[in-house]
């Protein structure tokens, strides 16, 4: 039996949507164990002078907590 966690992240990107999912679940990697799934909730871009200038990202991010034992 395990028991998971999900908790809410966000992150962003200069280059793409892909790149801010990758960035996100890397950091989650460093401190979060037991990562095993994201879901993109929300995608947004930042606009300046009429061009993409930052992507972002909203996931929810599981991952499995560890046995007590």
């Amino acid at each position: 039996m395990s028991v998971a966690r999900v908790t809410e992240i966000s992150a962003t990107s200069t280059s793409s949507f892909d790149d801010a999912v990758a960035q996100g679940i890397a950091r989650a990697n460093e401190t979060l164990r037991n990562v095993q799934s994201a879901w993109v909730k929300e995608q947004q871009v930042r606009v300046s002078n009429g061009k993409i200038d930052h992507y972002q990202v909203n996931m929810m991010v599981t991952f499995v907590l560890e046995d007590g034992a």
